[in-house]
């Protein structure tokens, strides 16, 4: 369990008891897209409360959470991996305002909406983007690949959404979490050291030599990578004893130069 998903799914939790033993407090909290602009902190709150009147909802919300968000944050960092969660819950949250707005649903435009259901899907999303054709069970019982099941949440939710079917449910705001985490993916990898080296690398006269990638290379110390990271960096250690540098891709490239270094 890392550090940030544990904290989420402890907030869930006690969110969810505190609620439904006191339910009073979920209107301050909840989220109402007719009243967004005067309760703004409710794009935020909304993403930690639950149905208190049944517990199926925070259930499979957090056993997505607990399977798919430790070796994405592991992967991430625990910074970067809450900016992602909670920047797809806030664009779930904008997406269902603006279907609503674009519907002209009176009844919607005051419904309230908890869950942490977009967010969640951000991370599907995430986990699916670095780990496509790892599988999951459905149902305990049907074995599908994570890039086929985001593809079939995604058609489910622009079906049920767009068909009107499964009331109380805000399918768009789904569909919103899975942009939000594409968004954020996106902005990481063009802000990243490794899409910095790329560029670099690219400009006239500039090209790291063999002799530099050794010495970044063996800058790396791999005791002290995480075992996504050291997997990977033992993956490109055979690759060098068997073909040399120049076998190397520019993704295998970039991750000596993240973990040996900065270009200096």
């Amino acid at each position: 369990m890392t550090r940030v998903v544990g904290q989420l799914l402890l907030i869930n939790v006690v969110a969810y008891v505190l609620t439904r033993g006191n339910p009073g407090l979920m209107p301050e909290l909840w989220l109402v897209p007719a009243q967004v602009l005067t309760r703004p902190w409710t794009l935020i709150t909304y993403q930690f409360l639950h149905d208190p009147g049944g517990v199926s909802h925070i259930f499979f919300n957090m056993l997505a959470l607990f399977f798919f968000g430790p070796k994405l944050e592991a992967l991430l960092g625990s910074r970067s991996f809450l900016k992602l969660y909670l920047l797809a819950g806030l664009v779930g949250a904008l997406v269902h305002i603006l279907w609503t707005l674009l519907a002209m649903s009176q009844g919607g435009l005051y419904a309230p909406m908890v869950g942490a259901s977009a967010a969640v899907y951000g991370v599907l999303f995430g986990y699916a983007r670095y780990w496509p054709r790892d599988r999951v069970m459905i149902w305990f019982v049907i074995p599908v690949q994570v890039r086929f099941l985001v593809i079939a949440f995604t058609v489910l939710s622009l079906w049920l959404g767009l068909g009107g079917v499964g009331g109380g449910v805000a399918h768009f705001a789904h569909l919103g979490g899975f942009l939000g985490g594409w968004l954020y993916l996106r902005l990481r990898a063009t802000r990243s050291a490794a899409a910095k080296f790329r560029r670099k690398a690219a400009s006239p006269g500039v090209r790291m030599g063999e002799r530099e990638l050794n010495a970044k290379w063996g800058r790396i110390e791999p005791s002290a990578l995480h075992p996504v990271n050291r997997a990977e960096y033992e993956r490109i250690a055979d690759k060098l004893k068997a073909a040399g540098w120049s076998a190397l891709t520019d993704r295998e490239r970039t991750f000596v130069e993240r973990f040996g270094g900065g270009l200096g």
